[in-house]
């Protein structure tokens, strides 16, 4: 059977054939060889055609059901692998993904309905097999695998597990469940046998078979050895027994301790792995020689895959963060939609949703779940961890959470207000907000999983939503899209983690308010969904302006308005290095992992540096005024110090060296752990060795020229110190380190008391009262200021002689209209589509430049598989993802 062309099936399914005689499949009716099974494979994937076509299979471990699934790989054809014994889930799947051939049992013979000849679908190359990954077994949200991703799972696990053709692993697992399929997959490529059968581990006859045919492996999760306790397992003679795994949740460490000493005693080795259906089964693996010693950890990756760790604001401490994996596993993205499976690969490294912590030994623990948390009245609560001090007091129970009451579904013979009372102690939450109830059974879908939607349902009927007829989730989406030029905008993201920065803020902030009148101050760190207000706005005319915006907004205006003179206020460029240092923190120290945070402050820098560089130099070229090194941005360093017009970009030139350095500080592993265990402490400490050459204690003056950014660096870091003052007594530190080293810096006490005072609105005041057209304007000054700033040098000459007030305006017209025009050449370089004239350019930082006269220098200046077949021994085992 050839497949489709640039389609070929995983190594394992070819080579078959070429394990001759040694027995593959092994039932309580009869034995199966590799090349019988070789030749019936042929003989069905023959049935099913030379042209690639989707093919939905009801698996089950069956015969019939293997050879189908053998031969849907061997001829390329993209499988959809349904539960065998859910009929639901079968109309569903079908329903929703139209297949060209449906396999199923009916009457109690398999089946096979070819529902038209060819395919109506565009099917990847790559495509090989569908999997669900939801608690639902007839989701239409499936995961997509390559015979890549099966060939190299299976050899990693036939790798650390040993697996030797003379073993004879049972499927005590359904062939459906990925962990299953992988016990199949991984025995097949090493010739060895599968002891096919579909008995529970409690009855009598699989134990009979399983010693008969001399077993040598089992697979179960947390439920299986719950039923082998029951069985007295710890009692059985099993002689040729070398292998037990479990996967499929969390087992407690006590019991990881009692069955891997059991079989070390028993002289068979007990592992415990980690894996999701996303990474085609297996992600870890705990060593066997470490289970007693490391119990509670999933141990390490498997053999060419690999772990890191993205760090998350909710857990600071020392190597934590969630779960990254990678390896040539992981699969090539999800399908919720027939038309998805046209797509290749849309995902290169699989993002858990796990909490982990790396021990000093190299072995990895879960410690909670990203998206497990829920927010109840204000609080964050771990649901899994919940269950786990709840299973501590000897209390059985699934727990979730809504934004009003934690719900826990218990069995057992405890009293109802017991299990609340612990619940809300295990969470943190009044006992007033938890419900407790006792069930006969706990509810499980058909793969034996929690059924979180039906212990979700036992909870208080929330209040009837009412009609979006305002500020949506989906219309908040597509303003997001507009403003970042984002393709694909989800309502569970943020502002921030959609690369949104300090001026991209200011058009969204003034959009936003439009929309849903006041915002909270943490909104761009607030998902989508948090923001949107399905009710309208009540028309007002009074609107709230950010106090950084209306900062940045007045110091251009201010700096231009200097420069003609139309009027003199100065000291705007330095309070401005504050509000830089203040956004950098916001917009640029996120949960990111450190790599992304360093190539998105580089990417900050570079919008601020282009344009400047690029402008310099063409002014330079045409009127003479400035030199290369001006145009380089290294006036500072380099010279010429004539005192012309070498000050009128010093702003620029310092801001881009502390950016810089701050992104090679933060670069360096350890700083960056810092920096998230004491984000306030760290700027701070850097604050105060600016102080050093603010005052010059090195006597750096007596050697010439003394750059910028040395000198003024401080105002930087304590503007990152203040967007770091979570807490009243951090603001006052803040404010009163302002009040202290500002004075004395110009020599000027009203310029230094302007300073000081801008200072403190910043720290205090997030936001001022305002108007919705005083806002727009302010946007479009902020968001426009780099550019106001570049041009206005070459407008004063020509309309500053006519009328300074005109010349006020038209440097504002000018910046305001090269912005946008630069905005447009951007995404027309860049192929993207146009959006909203309030956008401003994102440059990343607060560039809102005062550039000042040449200042005489002294020394006190320098300044997540679900859904599935309902096999005996299958429970619950922590949603999709498995431990």
């Amino acid at each position: 059977m050839r497949p489709h062309p640039r389609t070929e099936p995983a190594p394992f399914v070819r080579a078959l054939a070429g394990h001759g005689d040694r027995p593959a499949l092994i039932t309580a009716d009869g034995r199966l060889s590799y090349a019988e099974l070789a030749d019936r494979v042929d003989a069905f994937a023959a049935r099913l055609g030379p042209e690639r076509r989707l093919v939905l299979l009801a698996g089950a471990n069956r015969v019939e059901e293997l050879v189908a699934y053998l031969a849907a790989l061997a001829g390329g054809h993209p499988l959809l692998l349904v539960p065998g014994d859910s009929g639901a889930a079968t109309a569903e799947l079908t329903q929703a993904y139209d297949p060209d051939v449906v396999i199923r049992r009916v009457d109690g013979d398999l089946v096979v309905d070819e529902r038209r000849p060819g395919t109506r679908h565009e099917l990847h190359p790559e495509l090989a097999l569908l999997l669900s990954t939801s608690g639902s077994t007839g989701s239409p949200k499936l995961v997509r695998l390559s015979s890549a991703n099966l060939q190299a799972n299976a050899e990693s696990i036939a790798g650390y597990l040993d697996i030797r053709d003379t073993d004879r692993a049972a499927t005590t697992l359904p062939l459906h469940y990925c962990y299953g399929l992988s016990v199949v997959n991984s025995h097949l490529l090493r010739g060895a046998a599968l002891l096919l059968t579909g008995l529970s581990v409690t009855d009598g006859r699989f134990w009979e078979l399983f010693r008969a045919e001399r077993g040598t492996s089992l697979a179960g999760v947390p439920y299986t050895f719950d039923l082998l306790d029951r069985g007295g397992f710890d009692r059985m003679r099993l002689p040729h027994l070398r292998v037990v795994t479990q996967a499929g949740g969390r087992l407690e460490p006590d019991r990881v301790v009692r069955y891997a000493a059991l079989g070390r005693r028993r002289g068979w080795r007990f592992f415990v792995m980690y894996g999701q259906t996303e990474a085609t089964a297996r992600m870890a693996y705990l060593p066997p020689e470490l289970a007693e010693r490391r119990p509670e950890a999933v141990g390490v990756p498997v053999p060419g895959g690999s772990f890191r760790l993205r760090p998350l604001a909710d857990h600071p401490e020392p190597d934590t963060g969630e779960l990254v994996y990678t390896g040539p596993n992981v699969m090539l993205g999800y399908a919720e939609r027939p038309a998805d499976l046209a797509l290749g690969r849309t995902v290169h490294e699989l993002h858990t949703g796990d909490v982990a912590r790396r021990g000093p030994d190299g072995l990895y623990e879960i410690v909670g779940r990203v998206a497990g948390f829920v927010k109840i009245f204000g609080l964050r609560v771990d649901p899994h961890r919940v269950e786990e001090r709840l299973r501590r007091s000897g209390v059985e129970a699934y727990c979730v959470g809504t934004d009003r009451e934690l719900v826990v579904a218990a069995t057992g013979g405890h009293h109802p207000e017991r299990v609340r009372r612990l619940a809300a102690e295990a969470a943190g939450l009044p006992a007033r907000v938890v419900r407790a109830h006792l069930l006969a059974e706990l509810p499980r879908l058909a793969n034996g999983k929690p059924d979180r939607a039906a212990v979700h349902a036992l909870g208080a009927p929330p209040p009837a939503a009412p009609t979006p007829t305002g500020a949506g989730t989906d219309q908040l989406c597509r303003l997001y899209a507009e403003l970042l030029d984002q393709p694909e905008v989800h309502p569970d993201q943020s502002f921030v983690d959609l690369g949104g920065d300090s001026l991209s803020y200011v058009a969204a902030s003034v959009r936003l308010e439009e929309l849903l009148g006041d915002l909270p101050t943490d909104w761009h760190t607030r998902p989508i969904r948090e923001l949107a207000r399905p009710e309208p706005v009540r028309p007002t005319r009074r609107r709230a302006l950010e106090t950084s915006v209306a900062l940045r907004a007045l110091a251009i205006v201010a700096i231009v308005g200097s420069h003609i003179p139309v009027f003199t206020v100065k000291g705007g460029a330095h309070l401005l290095l504050a509000v830089a240092g203040f956004n950098f923190a916001r917009f640029q120290l996120t949960a990111a992992p450190r790599p992304a945070r360093v190539r998105a402050a580089l990417r900050g820098t570079a919008r601020l540096v282009l344009p400047s560089v690029v402008w310099i130099a063409l002014a330079g070229a045409l009127t003479g005024d400035y030199t290369l090194t001006n145009a380089l941005l290294l006036n500072s360093v380099r010279g010429p110090h004539d005192g012309a017009t070498e000050w009128h970009f010093w702003f620029i030139e310092a801001l881009v060296y502390i950016l810089l350095a701050g992104t090679a500080l933060l670069a360096v592993p350890a700083v960056d752990r810092i920096e998230r265990r004491f984000p306030f402490g760290l700027p701070l400490v850097l604050a105060g060795l600016g102080l050093v050459t603010r005052y010059d204690l090195p006597g750096l003056a007596r050697y010439g020229q003394v750059p910028d950014a040395l000198t003024v660096g401080w105002l930087f870091a304590l503007g990152w110190a203040a967007a770091r003052a979570t807490r009243t007594a951090q603001r006052v530190v803040v404010t009163a380190a302002a009040a202290l080293t500002v004075p004395g810096l110009f020599g000027q006490p009203y310029r230094e008391a302007f300073v000081v005072a801008g200072f403190a609105l910043l720290v205090w005041v997030p936001r001022l009262p305002g108007r919705p057209v005083v806002n727009r304007v302010a946007a479009t000054l902020a968001g426009s200021s780099l550019f106001i700033y570049l041009t206005h040098w070459q407008v004063l000459p020509v309309v500053g002689s006519w009328s300074r007030w005109l010349a006020l305006v038209a440097s504002l017209a000018v910046g305001i209209g090269a912005a946008a025009g630069a905005r447009r050449l951007t995404r027309a370089l860049a192929g993207h589509r146009p959006v909203g004239a309030a956008d401003g350019q994102r440059a990343g930082h607060d560039l809102h430049l005062e550039p000042l006269r040449r200042r005489p220098r002294t020394p006190v200046q320098l300044v997540r598989l679900r859904g599935g077949e309902a096999h005996p021994d299958l429970a619950p085992a922590g949603d999709a993802h498995e431990r």
